[in-house]
């Protein structure tokens, strides 16, 4: 399996626009962050994790030609508002693009790109094939992947992580079920959101992300959803524990 960090950076990206901080003005390549997203790629076929407003410039920086299929953790934009891009795959793979997402992200993409899914849609629209995500597993080109719910705010505002064999990718979570972990616990890899290091309402901070991956005790784990307000991949990365790191744009595992 090999895994491909096309963007690690929170909703503004970094650097944030007309920023000034020390981050924002990083030469280090490793603090440039589009909006966070991964491929996953075994036995021929390749899934992505959503689908932001960078999704075109990530596609052509990694040179990717076809994908089977994108996982869509929740309906914010800085995780689905590149879905018309998918046009470019329609055209080249003569096939839709295959979108895994739940009921109420259904009727957001529905909303956000209504000229897609006109009776009559106008020729050029994006191809799109909606699955309906439920926090059951599900089979995508024969591999098993097994959803888990998280809490993104309060009340009903969930995500969808996703574990596929032994690797487990969450973003945007600040609180996640014991009921829930049991779905993570024995991945060898974990990647968990860590927005800053200060307490914030709706996302984990680096101490929150930290202590659960002491908890689900991964044998690597890779931080992700990194606003600038974290600091320096420089400043922050020796600070952590030998089996976590901060994942940066580009990064590649394969195990």
């Amino acid at each position: 399996m090999k895994i491909t960090f096309l963007g690690t950076g929170t909703s503004q990206g970094v650097p944030v626009i007309a920023c000034d901080c020390k981050v924002c003005k990083s030469n280090d390549l490793r603090d440039k962050r589009l909006r966070s997203s991964i491929t996953i790629e075994k036995d021929g076929w390749r899934f992505v994790v959503d689908c932001g407003p960078d999704f075109r410039q990530q596609m052509l920086r990694e040179d990717i030609r076809s994908i089977d299929a994108i996982l869509v953790t929740h309906g914010h934009k800085d995780h689905l508002g590149g879905l018309d891009d998918v046009r470019a795959f329609n055209y080249i793979n003569h096939r839709p693009a295959q979108v895994y997402a739940s009921g109420k992200v259904q009727r957001i993409i529905k909303l956000e790109f209504a000229y897609a899914f006109e009776k009559n849609p106008y020729p050029g629209v994006p191809e799109i094939v909606l699955h309906r995500l439920v926090n059951k597993p599900f089979d995508v080109n024969g591999q098993k992947i097994i959803p888990i719910r998280a809490l993104h705010y309060k009340n009903d505002q969930y995500v969808f992580g996703f574990r596929i064999d032994d690797f487990t990718y969450i973003t945007d979570a600040v609180n996640i079920s014991e009921k829930e972990k049991k779905k993570i616990k024995g991945s060898k890899i974990i990647v968990l959101n860590a927005l800053r290091k200060q307490k914030h309402y709706s996302h984990f901070n680096l101490e929150e992300a930290l202590a659960l991956m002491d908890e689900l005790k991964p044998e690597q784990g890779y931080l992700t959803h990194i606003s600038h307000q974290m600091g320096t991949y420089a400043s922050v990365n020796p600070e952590l524990p030998g089996n976590v790191k901060l994942a940066y744009d580009g990064l590649t595992l394969t195990f």
